[in-house]
């Protein structure tokens, strides 16, 4: 039996739960192993308080979450020390691949997790996974330097055997997906299969959390939360989003319309009776009321799984609400419905830029005007939330675009708007344009949409998308001040 120290380092101080814990520590837990988590999310001396930051700016309704956390006042490097000398851990593990993949400042967490290992003394094997480490391991090994083994992909049941061979350092070394240093050269293993069948993760395991990481601010409401995945994949190919990434290394073919040529062999899901009994037990031993599903485009779930757990949820007497992310392509008469059986009451949806031509060339993002109209109308007639996505500092997005972008969403009255900079996300085709341009570095660090933007371009300044960022909803509701 080995001993994993997850390591949580979000900056954001407010309730997230990250999907790699719970999913990881299942499979860990099945095989007999023992995990603990270390949760960096309530450190004064650590967190940004992005919910300060959005509030402030609109994005977010008031509400009185931070009367309600406790944050830690002891020095987040200090506790991080005393875990790993009291539980001696074999391993130390931070960052994963899942359907949780970017948002939520779940990118970034990679280069924080290394941050604080930095300042303490282990010795357990560093390890990590994600998209980075997906991307281009050997350039991550030359930036952080003190790890042991890279996970590309898919990472569940890969670290359940490192920890099975963790004291057989030749077996340890065949495993399928790792990558390690061999002297001065980087060995890469063949790569691991991808998960098909997603019943094969035991019930995702959320206990590991602390009891106030669930308090969640909705809609200016304080809420018992957690993000929640029914699938993994996406069938679009956007230009700027980490899913083509992951994309790539199970090497999924794309169309040049910005669609997977053949998606049944990477889309999957649960089951619907797995779903089903999955947040009926959230829901009754941690009271979860919102399941908020980071499923990359939710109505791409294959249909029939969808239409019986509607059929499941609607018969029930569970007391839940579902937030989900979705496209305009998926949203009709009958989709709707579906929704409202599944007791959706909110779906986020990314217009990202106005400008069509523009999504459509520059994005690989083809989705219509009158399509996303249309959408809105229909969701607003049957008293579902709308939020809109909306993203500033694109390359080549031109300050024009930002005001037309505002000027749209202020036509469409979404229920909420938010607006993220844009993020180089290491290994897309936009972060390659975006270096090629100068407007970025090769490889960034702290990188976080929604609270800073690392910006060099020449076409909109720093200081320009500082003042979109801060003042996009207040010019959503008050266009006639552009």
């Amino acid at each position: 039996m080995s001993k994993i120290l997850f390591i949580n380092p979000s900056k954001w101080g407010r309730g997230i739960t990250p999907i790699w814990i719970p999913s990881h520590a299942a499979v860990l837990k099945n095989q007999g192993h023992s995990v603990e988590l270390f949760d960096s999310t309530f450190y004064e001396n650590w967190t940004d308080n992005e919910i300060k930051f959005n509030t402030n700016n609109l994005q977010y309704k008031k509400s009185d979450y931070e009367n309600i956390i406790k944050f830690k006042k002891n020095n987040i490097f200090d506790d991080l020390q005393k875990k790993l000398n009291d539980y001696q851990p074999d391993i130390v593990f931070w960052s994963a691949l899942s359907s949780h993949i970017h948002g939520e400042g779940e990118y970034v967490n990679f280069q924080y997790g290394y941050d604080l290992l930095k300042k303490v003394i282990t010795k357990a094997k560093k390890i990590t996974a994600g998209l980075q480490v997906t991307a281009n391991p050997k350039k991550i090994l030359s930036h952080f330097k003190s790890i042991d083994y890279l996970i590309r992909g898919e990472s569940e049941f890969v670290l359940c055997e490192v920890a099975n061979k963790i004291n057989n350092s030749d077996e340890l070394k065949k495993i399928p997906g790792l990558v390690y240093r061999k002297g001065e050269e980087i060995n890469f293993n063949c790569k691991q299969k991808i998960i098909k069948n997603m019943d094969e993760i035991p019930n995702y395991d959320y206990s590991l959390f602390e009891d106030q990481i669930f308090l969640r601010p909705y809609n200016g409401k304080i809420l018992r939360a957690i993000d929640y995945e029914m699938s993994r994949g996406c069938v679009f190919t956007c230009s700027y989003c980490v899913e083509t990434i992951i994309q790539k290394y199970y090497e999924a073919d794309s169309s040049k319309r910005g669609v997977l040529l053949n998606p049944k062999k990477y889309l999957r899901n649960k089951s619907a009776k797995r779903i089903f009994d999955e947040i009926s037990f959230l829901n009754k031993e941690f009271h979860i009321e919102l399941f908020r599903c980071q499923d990359t485009n939710f109505l791409t779930i294959d249909r029939k799984v969808l239409e019986e757990l509607s059929e499941l949820i609607d018969n029930s007497n569970l007391q839940i609400i579902l937030y989900i992310e979705t496209r305009s392509e998926g949203i009709n008469e009958y989709t709707v419905k579906l929704l409202k059986k599944l007791k959706v009451d909110g779906i986020g949806m990314g217009l990202e830029v106005s400008t069509e031509g523009f999504r459509e060339n520059s994005l690989n993002r083809f989705a219509s005007q009158s399509k996303i109209i249309k959408t809105y109308e229909l969701l607003k007639n049957n008293n579902i939330k709308r939020t809109a996505y909306n993203i500033i500092g694109l390359p080549n997005q031109t300050e024009d675009m930002i005001k037309d972008t505002i000027k749209f969403n202020a036509f469409l009255k979404p229920d909420n708007v938010t607006v993220a900079y844009y993020s180089p996300y290491y290994g897309t085709l936009e972060q390659q344009k975006s270096n090629d341009l100068g407007d970025f570095d090769d490889y960034e660090f702290d990188v976080d949409g929604q609270i800073r933007t690392l910006s060099k371009s020449k076409n909109i300044s720093a200081e320009k998308l500082n003042y979109y960022k801060k003042n996009f909803v207040h010019l959503v509701k008050n266009p006639s001040l552009l």
